[in-house]
């Protein structure tokens, strides 16, 4: 099993910050911050360590904002001390961001400073959302200028930081309603030279459909016409979640629109009971029963059983089948039973369906059992 990542942030990372500082401000007194930031970190997550040293920060720090912004912003690059190689090595700037957002909303020219040069080591996405909902149009303005920095992070910053849906931080409610204002923003950036920045574009867009899924249809129509492969994978990618919800939208975008003429035959799911930890494997026959050569979106989804009883659907992506007249093509899958941080399982009947351009077909069911029932 993986180590915990709160494991790369003990006391060590405190205590780099006030090293760095103390080079740029010898007035800082780091071994009070220390016994500060020290107090109570240990029983602290990852997150809450990151806001615990910010908090520390500011008691500490000049008290005057845009003075303590200076102090921090010329610390970043000083050495620090800690292990090169660490999977978490920009997490040493979360509290800086973490700084920025709960003590800066005051101060919208030092904090935009701040957020400029902390996304270039970190990622301000976070950080910027408090900006965003209190000085929204002052943001939106700033993010017009940075959507042409000459940095890729900040240019990152103008989409992921306008993400309405952006994990593992708050929604935007304003842009959820109406996603206007980040959709002018994602055309400045749709044809950006780093995958890096068209990644962010899809992803936002893709948040954006989850709430406007006929806005979301007509930008990727748009954004097709003269596109070119990076573009186009801009798109496809944003469309993932609404085909995989088989929006008649989505699918029409990319050519499967209408109802596949195939047949579906030859079903197998082995074994029928399936303890958990185990393998299931999913294979059937797909042919063309047209006269005439089709394209057609193959994905297969699992209904897994909840504690509560009920059922929710996971779709898995299969391919996109080029099927000659009459052709018929086996497909298959295996997957496993085993627990993950992202999928709780629990025992129950599991249908299983093929979704051939977005709409299903049974295909049979596997029972899953727990080991003490086996």
């Amino acid at each position: 099993m993986a180590e915990p990542l709160v494991n790369q942030y003990g006391p060590d990372v405190p205590q780099a910050i006030a090293r760095m500082i103390a080079a740029v401000h010898p007035a800082f007194d780091s071994k009070t911050f220390m016994r500060d930031a020290l107090q109570g970190y240990e029983a602290l997550a990852l997150m809450p360590r990151g806001k615990h040293i910010a908090q520390t920060l500011h008691k500490h720090l000049p008290s005057d904002y845009p003075k303590a912004v200076d102090v921090l912003l010329a610390s970043l690059d000083q050495p620090h001390g800690r292990p090169a190689g660490l999977s978490m090595a920009s997490f040493l700037y979360l509290p800086h961001t973490m700084f920025v957002a709960q003590f800066g909303l005051d101060h919208f020219e030092d904090s935009m400073r701040a957020q400029h040069a902390l996304t270039q080591r970190f990622t301000a996405e976070f950080s910027i959302r408090a900006f965003l909902q209190k000085h929204e149009a002052a943001t939106l303005a700033r993010f017009k200028q940075w959507a042409t920095d000459p940095s890729p992070h900040v240019r990152r910053l103008v989409s992921e930081g306008s993400r309405p849906r952006l994990p593992w931080a708050s929604r935007l409610p304003a842009f959820q309603k109406n996603p206007g204002p980040v959709l002018a923003l994602l055309e400045l950036l749709k044809d950006d030279p780093e995958l890096y920045v068209r990644r962010s574009v899809a992803n936002n867009l893709n948040d954006i459909g989850k709430d406007h899924p006929e806005v979301l249809a007509t930008t990727a129509r748009q954004w097709l016409k003269g596109a070119g492969p990076e573009r186009r994978w801009i798109v496809q990618h944003a469309l993932r979640s609404a085909v995989k919800r088989g929006e008649a939208g989505a699918l029409e975008v990319l050519g499967f629109g209408k109802s596949a003429e195939v047949e579906v035959a030859n079903a197998r799911i082995a074994p029928k009971r399936v303890v958990m930890g185990e393998k299931v494997s999913i294979a059937f026959d797909v042919s063309n029963t047209s006269n005439k050569a089709q394209q057609v979106l193959v994905d297969f989804c699992i209904h897994y059983v909840k504690a509560s009883g009920k059922t929710s659907a996971k779709v898995f992506k299969l391919k996109v089948l080029d099927l000659g007249p009459k052709q018929t093509v086996r497909l298959g899958k295996t997957v496993s039973t085993a627990e993950m941080t992202t999928r709780k399982h629990h025992a129950g009947v599991h249908r299983v369906d093929v979704l051939l351009n977005g709409q299903a077909r049974a295909l049979g069911a596997f029972e899953l059992m727990s080991v003490e029932t086996r």
